[in-house]
């Protein structure tokens, strides 16, 4: 009985991960065994930096709003302990958006924390 080869599916396989890892320096998008250790490692960096993108975002516009907020005299924690107090429910995201797009809105989401705070 003759031994098998596999020949075919053998080389598309490899086929596939050299053409995921075209673009790669040195040996890493040429030889097969380093090509798959170096895509293996990019798709666990695809995947942390998933969620690493969703902490810049948030960072991002804190400090947004801290620089507006702060422009009205007022810091960013006391913005948002105003915020929660007055049942003012807008997230971040939109927060930043106002602070950047329309100073005139952001101003009066600030005033109506400070009337919070005082009470």
């Amino acid at each position: 009985m003759p031994r098998v080869k596999g020949g075919t599916v053998t080389r598309k396989r490899r086929k596939k991960i050299i053409k995921l890892a075209k673009g790669y320096r040195g040996s890493k998008h040429i030889q097969f065994k380093v090509a798959k250790q170096q895509v293996m490692k990019s798709y666990q960096y695809a995947f942390q930096d998933r969620r690493k993108t969703k902490n810049n975002f948030r960072k991002l516009w804190i400090a947004r709003i801290n620089a507006a907020a702060r422009l009205n005299g007022m810091s960013y924690s006391k913005l948002m302990h105003g915020l929660k107090l007055a049942g003012i429910e807008v997230n971040r995201k939109m927060l930043a958006e106002l602070a950047v797009n329309d100073a005139a809105a952001f101003t009066a989401v600030v005033e109506e924390a400070k009337k919070a705070l005082a009470k």
